[in-house]
């Protein structure tokens, strides 16, 4: 462990569960799935990401490699989420049971052999919200420290009132929401130069925080404790234009209470930007207390050097304590 007044903390790190990949293994619903996302990524993209994958398995799966590979990075602590691979939001509710129990309980057991250094989230079926309390619930009796979600599911927004109980639950608890897209509906228009990532994945964000925002949930919920992937998107950056939608005109004012400027305060955003200066306009945006340190350990559109990253800002010195891990240590302490 790194001598700091609080420990690193990297927020945004992935594990891989070949557990829950042998579980669907087979199914017709993967296939589809898997042409959906061939698809949407193209053939060009595809066979880069394949060995981009397979190259980093180790990391992926092994709890000696990963602490490894922390301590070059100089990161003390990980909350470890299940790779988006895994959501199978087309599977069927027996399916999507087995699936969430079994990705909890295995992400528990990886973080087991570390507890020190490694917190956990599991999975909640978005596409059965009759299921997401129940799964929230078995993700906190495994002893992680709350679930990963998508950007939406099929034909489901997060604004959508079936998601009341699960966010009513997840404030309640204090357990942690780690808001995370996989694939982008705007399918094949981003089918080349891995646009399906670079473009898709900000966008996702900023359409799933604004269901959030735009809905009122925040208003509703206000002791959530959700976490933004990839520094929220192009929501925080732009967020003015949602302001002036919001003050101008009564379609866009009539489900939440106030500014949605107002509610990016009540949301946690990771530092993975890419950019010092948007990390900067970010911290601006939000509050250094609500960003925290994301790496996406260990995939290729992560960073190698978080706390480079973060230092690359110029933050002064006690927001760049705050988003390195004291922001995260309270949350986690909290959960």
């Amino acid at each position: 462990m790194t001598d700091h007044p609080s420990p690193t903390v990297d927020v945004h790190a992935h594990v891989l569960l070949p557990e829950v990949d042998a579980l669907v293994t087979g199914h017709p619903g993967l296939t589809a799935a898997r042409e959906l996302d061939a698809r949407r990524n193209g053939p060009a993209s595809l066979a880069v990401s394949g060995p981009m994958v397979r190259e980093r398995v180790p990391r992926l799966t092994d709890v000696t490699v990963r602490l490894a590979a922390m301590d070059a990075q100089g990161v003390d602590v990980q909350l470890v989420s299940p790779s988006p691979s895994h959501y199978h939001y087309w599977a069927d509710e027996e399916t999507a049971e087995k699936l969430y129990r079994l990705a909890g309980e295995a992400t528990a057991a990886h973080c087991a052999r570390a507890p020190d250094r490694l917190k956990g989230l599991g999975l909640v079926p978005l596409q059965h919200p009759d299921l997401a309390v129940r799964a929230l619930e078995h993700a906190l009796e495994q002893g992680l420290s709350g679930v990963e979600i998508s950007s939406h599911a099929p034909g489901r927004e997060l604004s959508d009132p079936a998601y009341e109980p699960f966010w009513a639950r997840a404030g309640e608890t204090g357990a942690i929401v780690f808001l995370h897209p996989f694939g982008c509906t705007l399918d094949e228009r981003l089918d080349r130069w891995y646009l399906s990532n670079t473009v898709g994945q900000p966008t996702e964000n900023a359409v799933a925080l604004s269901h959030i925002v735009f809905s009122g949930v925040l208003d509703r919920h206000p002791d959530l404790k959700l976490i933004a992937a990839h520094g929220g998107g192009y929501l925080p950056t732009h967020i003015g234009r949602s302001d002036h939608a919001w003050s101008t005109r009564a379609d866009a004012g009539a489900g939440c209470a106030h500014l949605p400027s107002s509610y990016l305060r009540r949301l946690y955003f990771d530092s993975l930007v890419h950019d010092p200066h948007v990390l900067r306009e970010l911290v601006r945006a939000v509050g250094a207390d609500r960003v925290l340190l994301g790496s996406d350990f260990p995939f290729d559109m992560g960073t190698e050097d978080p706390v480079g990253a973060l230092r690359a800002a110029r933050l002064p010195d006690a927001d760049f304590h705050a988003v390195r891990g004291g922001n995260a240590a309270a949350l986690l302490r909290k959960d």
